[in-house]
């Protein structure tokens, strides 16, 4: 991390690791086989020209660009410190833009930089556990983003068959050239602007239950046999995990959304 850091801090270094960064991501894609489960997800959102929040874990975010259809706009949310600039200037190559800050660490201008964008017809990204973890823990900051700003969480993760998981917090995922792999989309998530304090905790019980599983999902198509298992929760969040799964799956899809009848 000391190194990222260093990098981070130092644009005549940064800038050219980014571009090296972006083209090592583009010659993984486009040198391998990858294939995608349930696109038609955000393809629906997409050419209708509705907004969406989108939500995947922060040891999965290599490949995240090349998911991302060209030409819409979409506002990653990025930290003001430690990779936060490197990352920036990272999907700056592939036309995404940022939003500096997080939504748990004094973020309310964050939080609300990122609801004016979607009201003006962006999309936006955020990484629910980061940008320190704990790893593939959910915190509540993109269940209010969505609450206020009215659009859905769509979660998202890849895997691939021939990879290195990296030792820091989040376990990277670095996939090397000419492999296969699998991005899998999840389900809408939708949140009333109205939730209560139950119905925000149930739909973050919702992201987090999907994020995992379609995470263990692309692991399994990938034969990765020791699947990343998350972090223990926080004493502040030791309660029973799922408790109240049943009310956000159910009550939480939206009507007008392309899963809304699946069930």
């Amino acid at each position: 991390m000391g190194d990222v850091r260093a990098i981070s801090n130092h644009g005549w270094l940064r800038r050219p690791i980014s571009r090296l960064a972006a083209s090592y991501i583009r010659l993984v894609y486009r040198s391998g086989d990858w294939r995608t489960i349930n696109g038609e997800v955000p393809d629906w959102f997409w050419d209708r020209g509705k907004p969406f929040l989108t939500a995947f874990w922060h040891g999965r975010l290599l490949m995240m660009p090349c998911c991302w259809r060209q030409g819409v706009p979409n506002r990653v949310l990025v930290s003001e410190h430690g990779e936060g600039p490197l990352i920036t200037d990272l999907i700056g190559h592939f036309g995404l833009g940022n939003v500096r800050g997080s939504t748990t660490e004094g973020g309310a201008t964050a939080v609300r930089t990122m609801v004016k964008a979607i009201k003006r017809g962006a999309c936006a990204t955020i990484t629910p556990d980061g940008p320190h973890g704990p790893a593939m823990r959910a915190a509540e900051g993109i269940i209010s983003v969505a609450r206020m700003s009215g659009v859905p969480i769509l979660p998202i993760s890849f895997s691939a068959v021939n990879c290195v998981r990296l030792k820091g917090w989040d376990r990277l995922v670095l996939p090397r050239l000419f492999t296969r792999g699998v991005i899998i989309w999840g389900r809408p998530i939708h949140v009333r602007r109205r939730a209560s304090r139950d119905e925000v905790r149930a739909a973050r019980d919702a992201l987090e239950f999907q994020l995992r599983a379609i995470t263990a999902q692309a692991d399994r198509i990938c034969g990765q046999s020791a699947p990343v298992a998350p972090e223990p929760l926080p004493e502040i969040w030791d309660r029973p995990f799922g408790q109240e799964l049943p009310i956000a799956q159910e009550a939480l899809i939206g009507q007008d959304s392309p899963l809304a009848q699946e069930d």
